[in-house]
């Protein structure tokens, strides 16, 4: 299995990509823009193994992003890049705009784009996993936990960014029902 990761040089991304190769068989596209978050010592282990193929690539570029489908060619996606961090939301939200809701739209219109293209099992298998972040659900209540029932609350430009982004990945949850894309 051939593994596009987006935001695979984060703190969560690169422990997912350390975990894929060092526990499975899959190849790793590995696709991050390295802003602030990015670190490319967090993937020292992975680096330099032959199933890691590491892209310097901003989401919200199309052109790039569809170099990168067509190039690679993955089974899957694992959308994990966003802007992240309350604060940092508030003193500058444009760019939590930009990337969690331009780029998740950008990277699903191109892997609506690929996915036509694929044929039988191919099309079939293909997926798209959106991670999103409990921040989209406001503040705990006294429940001391959130359920797929919980009302969306954000509360800051990044959970209202990701609960965006969550919105576009929602009427895709299957290809088919990607059409507008």
């Amino acid at each position: 299995m051939k593994i596009l990761l987006t935001g695979g040089a984060g703190f969560i991304g690169s422990a997912v990509v350390r975990q894929l190769i060092r526990e499975t068989d899959s190849e790793v596209v590995n696709v991050d823009k390295l802003t602030y978050a990015g670190n490319l010592a967090s993937l020292a282990e992975a680096r330099h193994d032959p199933r890691h193929h590491f892209e310097q690539v901003d989401i919200c570029d199309a052109s790039e992003v569809a170099r990168v489908f067509e190039e690679h060619r993955p089974d899957a996606v694992m959308h994990l890049a966003a802007e992240s961090h309350v604060d940092r939301s508030i003193d500058g939200p444009g760019e939590f705009i930009n990337t969690n809701v331009v780029g998740t739209f950008t990277l699903l219109h191109a892997a609506r784009a690929y996915w036509s293209k694929l044929e039988g099992g191919s099309r079939h298998q293909f997926r798209f996993h959106h991670i999103s972040t409990d921040e989209v659900y406001g503040s705990l209540g006294a429940t001391g936990y959130f359920t797929e029932e919980t009302p969306y609350d954000p509360r800051s430009p990044y959970s209202a960014s990701k609960a965006s982004s969550d919105h576009l990945v929602r009427p895709g949850t299957t290809p088919t029902a990607c059409r507008p894309w």
